[in-house]
């Protein structure tokens, strides 16, 4: 995808990928929210987009070092199997990244992460990349908890050399597409949907999906969307239109959906996970998936420009309860249990006085547990850290 040149060293840059390559790439990304066999074909072509090696897509378990999906090109068996081995020394310095509280929509780029130093004597580095001749990675992240992680790995050539600024771009544009296509996925619970019976598998699914016009007119509801409609809590079906009961809510679903109609590639973070609930109640959200960019989706029957899946987000299936949060606290940053008590506390965002009053002691006591919470944590102040608690 995408023309290529020589520089003086023998190291090939593609150049910017063109507005339709692009736009073909995010199609292809889309159909594997409806079907997932497409995910091989898809990661093939972002790992051409970026002139990488290989690309994996995965979904990590940090509690026991462990890979509870993974899908991968470019990785011969020997790769593969190497890697699992590995998979510990990967995971510990990705945690101290996230420890960082960085943005997730920020990469994780190894060769502007590790000194030289490190990457000798990493033996993830030594005895997995080097024989594949992988000279950098970069890590795109689609979804972080303190127990689960997902995310898209490029490696890179040492043909081709250390990731630059080009690849970097193109990440960030394909990041929120992925996002969407895999939390759709995981909504749908990774199940192919037949094109003749779209309605008949609509039906069958155990989330609520509405099929729209450009205009959000409802096409098609299946039945939980139907009784979702009905109950009118989140959504509602006035005058045949889908619209969300909370105004803000309501603006972004219109919005997207008049972009999916339009120019899916334009779609980026909007209606990607629109929050339907308030902050007292239990999570349930939007997320819109156009359905105008590819063969496979506008065969679909009935035709709509857009499908609204209505649920939980995906770090949603894996967050934690306090005792389970406690106990990362403690293990992570070795916190003792009045601190963990501190932080939860503090987490709640109304303040010291308010944490002091709930736990029954004095807010000097909260501020001498936060100074030590501070230290152990690697944060500087209060809002920090309730950052890097969420």
């Amino acid at each position: 995808m995408g023309d290529t040149t020589e520089n003086e060293s023998g190291a090939s840059h593609s150049r910017k990928v063109s507005p339709h390559a692009l736009s073909e790439l995010i199609g292809y990304i889309y159909d594997c929210a409806l079907d997932p066999s497409h995910w091989e074909r898809t990661l093939t072509a972002v790992m051409h987009a970026m002139s990488g090696e290989s690309v994996i897509l995965s979904l990590n378990d940090l509690r026991k070092d462990r890979f509870l999906i993974e899908k991968s090109v470019g990785w011969e068996q020997f790769g593969i199997e190497e890697r699992q081995k590995h998979i510990p020394e990967i995971h510990a310095r990705l945690n101290e990244w996230f420890s960082k509280g960085p943005s997730m929509d920020e990469p994780f780029i190894a060769s502007r992460q590790f000194s030289p130093d490190y990457i000798e004597g990493s033996a993830y580095a030594q005895r997995c990349l080097k024989p594949l001749g992988i000279v950098d990675i970069m890590h795109l992240f689609l979804m972080y908890t303190p127990s689960h992680f997902s995310e898209v790995v490029v490696g890179r050539h040492q043909r081709h050399g250390a990731i630059t600024e080009r690849e970097i771009e193109i990440g960030t544009l394909l990041l929120p597409h992925l996002r969407r296509a895999v939390t759709i996925s995981n909504v749908l619970d990774t199940r192919a949907i037949e094109r003749a019976r779209f309605a008949e598998a609509l039906d069958a699914l155990r989330c609520a999906v509405v099929l729209t016009n450009s205009e959000g007119s409802i096409l098609h509801a299946n039945r939980l969307a139907e009784h979702m409609l009905q109950n009118g809590a989140a959504v509602q079906g006035t005058s045949g239109i889908l619209s969300a009961k909370a105004p803000a809510a309501a603006q972004e679903l219109r919005k997207a959906i008049r972009l999916a109609a339009r120019d899916e590639v334009a779609l980026g973070k909007t209606g990607l996970a629109i929050r339907l609930t308030g902050q007292e109640a239990p999570p349930i959200f939007a997320h819109v998936l156009p359905m105008k960019g590819s063969e496979l989706r506008t065969q679909l029957q009935p035709e709509a420009v857009a499908a609204v899946f209505i649920g939980p987000s995906m770090a949603a299936a894996f967050e934690l309860t306090a005792a389970e949060m406690k106990e990362y606290l403690r293990g992570r940053f070795g916190l003792t249990e009045a601190e963990t008590n501190v932080v939860l506390e503090i987490s709640k965002g109304d303040g010291r006085s308010a944490a002091a009053a709930r736990l029954g002691i004095a807010a000097t006591t909260v501020r001498a547990h936060l100074s030590r919470i501070f230290e152990k944590t690697g944060v500087r102040r209060q809002a920090e850290l309730v950052r890097l608690l969420m």
